[in-house]
């Protein structure tokens, strides 16, 4: 069986002490399965990997969570796609009113073809969450030639949700299955994180998401069983504007099928996916009503090790989706 494939792959990178473990599910017309594998924690003690094991779906937010509600916000005539984002946050670089982040619109940032930097040490510039969010509105960020996938996108997108809805991310509840204050028992553990010095279980692995307390691009945990529902819910919808291309690479929110993408080529055309830094992808291809969830915790203990997780993900994909 084309599951039992997969299983042999994560098994083989478990055994490799690659990962510590990991729970595959797969939804395939009718049919639905979800499995365990190896352990949730190296550390302290050992801890066996289970089905109901909680994860930090790490930028599974981004697509799960945030894209969904900004969607909602645009269809609902709250917001554009083709408007800046200024008119949601009208002080975005609001000392210099000619700065191009003033010209970002919501759909540019919802398809990383912004000239933001990939990433940035907010959680360095200092602790408190209000000052941190006006650093990232009043700061004269470097301009790439090159657009590229990058958290500020996000981070600007749940700034802009906030606006919105008049509240913090982490108040706001995430739906079904999933939350932002999720029981650290439950939690499958990150990293030992060297910055607030201990192991990080059951809350944020994101150092910014965690300085910002709560963020439009990490923050989101779940279950196997929540991630397959949101996809079962994905594929009974259909394709939307998830699945219209924006470039070579990405749609709305998610990363189209290309050569050498996570998700493996022998997906169809339509298939649409994204990962998780901590180690976590979700992947739908509508052609074939298929979805699948790779959780695992990569990076527990530690993230400065070869996990192999970007063969892993092409691998186990080309195994449920090859012939």
């Amino acid at each position: 069986m084309k599951i039992d494939r997969a299983l042999s792959l994560i098994d083989a990178a478990i055994d490799a002490g690659r990962i510590p473990g990991a729970v595959l599910g797969v939804i395939d017309g009718d049919d639905r399965t979800l499995v365990a594998q190896g352990q949730a924690a190296r550390i302290p003690a050992p801890e066996p990997m289970r089905e109901e094991t909680v994860f930090d779906l790490a930028s599974l937010t981004k697509v799960i969570f945030t894209t969904e509600r900004i969607l909602g916000h645009v269809r609902a005539g709250r917001m554009a796609l083709d408007a800046p984002l200024t008119d949601v946050i009208p002080d975005l670089r609001q000392y210099d009113l000619a700065a191009w982040e003033r010209q970002v619109t919501v759909r540019q940032c919802l398809g990383h073809q912004t000239p933001f930097p990939a990433v940035e040490p907010i959680y360095t510039y200092g602790s408190d969450p209000a000052t941190l969010r006006a650093f990232v509105l009043q700061r004269e960020w470097r301009h790439l030639a090159t657009p590229v996938y990058s958290d500020i996108n996000f981070i600007l997108l749940g700034i802009a949700l906030e606006r919105i809805e008049g509240r913090g991310i982490q108040d706001v509840d995430p739906g079904p299955g999933f939350t932002f204050h999720p029981d650290p028992e439950t939690c499958a553990p990150t990293e030992v994180c060297s910055w607030r010095g201990r192991l990080i279980r059951g809350e944020v692995h994101d150092e910014n998401c965690h300085a910002l307390k709560g963020s439009g691009h990490a923050g989101l945990f779940g279950t196997g069983t929540a991630v397959l529902d949101f996809a079962q819910m994905v594929l009974a919808r259909g394709p939307t504007e998830i699945a219209q291309p924006l470039s070579d690479t990405r749609t709305h929110g998610w990363e189209r099928r290309h050569a050498g993408w996570s998700g493996g080529m022998a997906c169809s055309p339509a298939t649409i996916g994204h990962t998780g830094f901590t180690g976590t992808g979700l992947w739908v291809d509508f052609d074939a009503g298929r979805a699948w969830t790779l959780l695992t915790n990569r990076v527990h203990p530690t993230r400065h090790a070869d996990s192999g997780i970007a063969d892993l993900r092409r691998d186990v994909g080309d195994a449920l989706n090859g012939e």
